[in-house]
């Protein structure tokens, strides 16, 4: 497959001097493998695109594998050092949704804490999970826990729908959604939207995108289940990123990584791309 990773890196080296764009034809997992060069001190800024991955792995150490030419894996790298780490993984969600559909034609939903949600193709069939965000951080100078951190963003998107069994939200495809869409232009679209959104999150954390982000909830006014087995209404998130929700004890905000998420209904309100 051809990658237009000139045009990418001339996209991205104008907001993060020094940064380098790889394609690697298969490996096991992007993340894994910035992770372990960070631990063995190489913290340059990198854009590391895998054609397959063949260990993927997303929230809560669920496998996620990308074949090539059915998915767009990719894994951006860089030293951080926001004042707050919350809502980082909603920053980056909202940044991968306004990249793949800035208009908001293909009906991309945000789903909390790191999904990206549409109604298929035929509505009867429920909402689908178009892509995930995987994050992981390193201290590359462990005595000093406030220092910067190396961060490694993962996101998986599905270009063909892949064959998945007793998934509680079934996978959808890029190319479903946009027979016209391929790999290469989703790259560059949202790419660049991701480390722009990444900069400005060291900056100014998550509270400048509250309110984008709630335009585009998928789990806004919905009755929602918790895994810890309460369940409410969400509304919302709050300035942190952390999920309201009303339940029998009162206005509640999750904000735990191992809390998941499933809603009973969903709201039919349209997309309002912000």
């Amino acid at each position: 497959m051809n990658w237009p990773a000139e045009e990418l890196w001339q996209a991205l080296v104008p907001h993060c001097a020094g940064i380098t764009v790889e394609v690697l034809p298969e490996i096991d997992s992007t993340n894994s493998e910035l992770m372990r060069r960070a631990r063995a001190g190489q913290t340059d800024p990198v854009l590391l695109l895998a054609e397959t991955q063949t260990a993927g792995r997303g929230r809560l150490g669920r496998a996620w594998h990308g074949k090539a030419g059915d998915a767009l894996t990719f894994s951006l790298g860089l030293m951080l050092k926001p004042a707050d780490w919350s809502g980082l993984s909603l920053a980056v969600g909202l940044a991968l949704a306004r990249g793949l559909d800035p208009q908001g034609v293909l009906g991309l939903r945000l789903k909390w804490p790191n999904d990206i949600w549409v109604t298929r193709p035929d509505p009867a069939s429920g909402w689908g999970k178009l892509a995930g965000i995987l994050i992981e951080t390193t201290l590359t100078t462990p005595a000093e826990p406030q220092a910067a951190r190396f961060c490694v963003v993962g996101m998986g998107v599905n270009l063909a729908p892949p064959v998945a069994a007793d998934l509680s939200t079934a996978p959808v495809g890029l190319c479903e959604l946009d027979p016209h869409a391929s790999a290469g232009q989703a790259l560059l679209r949202c790419a660049p939207a991701v480390l722009q959104t990444l900069l400005a999150f060291e900056r100014a954390g998550f509270a400048p995108l509250q309110n984008a982000f709630n335009a585009r909830d998928a789990l806004n006014n919905a009755q929602v289940r918790l895994s810890d087995g309460r369940s409410g209404l969400a509304c919302g998130v709050d300035a942190q990123g952390g999920l309201r929700v009303q339940t029998a004890s009162g206005l509640e905000v999750i904000t735990s990584a191992e809390v998941s998420v499933r809603p009973h209904t969903l709201s039919e309100r349209g997309v309002h791309a912000v």
